[in-house]
């Protein structure tokens, strides 16, 4: 009893009370800053928990593209928006399947579920060059797998509906689907960044719990606004699996000239910030 009153008492943080910013909480005594990841790690090629993590963004991508893409198919199919959930029915699927999928992947793989965000721990040394490689590659044959499991279901619909593939829309230029697409990435990556963050893990011990609601919140309001715009893509793995299993011109000529670029430029300034 005495070890559980003590247990209490001290909290799972492992301090007596609660200490607001800026108090000892985050003092160099509770929390030293860990060490920037190696560029090139050898050894974790030999280690079980590397290749696992990555099955899991493989998985977990493959889940969120299957769902995704439905999500995005009904709705076109319906007559009007009221008979569907509309627009902020497929934000909420987004949303969604990103707040449970990184629930369940972030003690195995860390749940990034997006090459964008991989690249930007990548760019803040937080994980070595070797793990995001191979989680870049995990997560866009996930993706291509997803996608290409509802072609296989829907072959005609799925054409016909556009295969949820982003695409810019009418009234839109490239430009302005550049910059929707920069500013949502950053919201998403930054809210990453602001979730994981060690030091107010350390000082609070709900806070890694939590982490997923707001990261899976960010994607749903990004959706929100540029889904009118470009579909929202601000997850390479996601534009580039709808728009391979699509392969129509316009979503290749979208993708390659507004997503991709968006993605892997707007990292190097998450990366300073985080």
């Amino acid at each position: 009893m005495e070890g559980k009153e003590e247990d209490v008492r001290v909290g799972a943080n492992k301090f007596p009370e609660r200490q607001p910013i800026g108090t000892s909480a985050q003092s160099d005594k509770d929390y030293k800053e860990p060490p920037p990841a190696p560029l090139f790690e050898p050894g974790e090629l030999a280690s079980w928990s590397f290749w696992r993590a990555g099955i899991a963004e493989f998985i977990a991508t493959f889940l969120f593209l299957y769902i995704t893409v439905l999500t995005v198919m009904g709705v076109k199919r319906s007559p009007n928006m009221c008979a569907s959930v509309g627009i902020q029915g497929i934000a909420w699927a987004f949303g969604g399947m990103i707040f449970a999928l990184v629930y369940c992947t972030a003690g195995i793989s860390g749940g990034h579920i997006n090459p964008a965000v991989t690249f930007g721990l990548f760019l803040a040394r937080k994980l070595s060059l070797t793990r995001a490689v191979y989680y870049i590659v995990m997560q866009c044959l996930g993706a291509i797998c997803g996608a290409g499991v509802v072609k296989g279901f829907q072959p005609k619909q799925y054409q016909a509906l556009g295969g949820g593939a982003n695409t810019i829309a009418h009234g839109y230029t490239k430009g302005s689907g550049l910059g929707a697409e920069i500013i949502g990435t950053f919201v998403l990556v930054y809210t990453v960044f602001s979730a994981t963050d060690a030091k107010r893990n350390a000082r609070d011990s709900h806070v890694p719990i939590l982490a997923p609601l707001p990261i899976g919140f960010a994607v749903f309001l990004v959706h929100l606004a540029t889904i009118p715009i470009t579909g929202t893509g601000i997850n390479p793995a996601r534009s580039l699996g709808a728009a391979i299993i699509f392969n129509k011109d316009n979503a290749w000529d979208d993708h390659v000239s507004v997503s991709l670029l968006t993605k892997f430029t707007i990292q190097s300034k998450v990366s300073i910030i985080g």
